[in-house]
């Protein structure tokens, strides 16, 4: 009887090992990349990436445990954004988030227009479709 037990338990338990196994493995690590018009050491420029870094955490995600966040200093070098944006498309990240301080001082339209558009997107707030990640 003892035996027949034994087996009984060790079937068992290799048909839910499968699912604990399955159970236990960690979230997808989102990936977000970056790219400033800004110098790294632009004092204004650091406060923005603080403060999305901040935001993201405040709705969830943490760089380093479920979100990596790519961020790569242009100092406004037209060819440095090309070169950067075309390394953080290659991350495949799950969003690419730009931001740029160049705007040509004869386009007074567009930077009116650009001066709204920025006014509208820090009053939006976008989240992930499954909500924030749970903890």
């Amino acid at each position: 009887m003892k035996r027949r037990a034994f087996i009984t338990l060790l079937g068992g338990a290799a048909a839910a090992w499968p699912l604990a196994a399955r159970a236990q493995q960690p979230e997808r690590m989102r990936r977000i990349g970056v790219l400033v018009g800004f110098a790294v050491d632009d004092p204004v420029a650091q406060r923005r990436v603080l403060a999305f870094a901040q935001a993201l955490a405040q709705l969830g995600w943490a760089d380093g445990r479920n979100v990596r966040i790519d961020i790569r200093w242009s100092a406004g070098d037209p060819e440095r954004i090309r070169r950067y944006a075309a390394e953080l498309v290659a991350l495949t990240p799950d969003v690419i988030l730009a931001t740029s301080g160049l705007i040509h001082s004869g386009d007074s339209q567009m930077a009116r227009s650009s001066s709204s558009s920025r006014h509208e997107s820090r009053n939006c707030r976008q989240r992930h479709p499954s909500g924030p990640p749970s903890t």
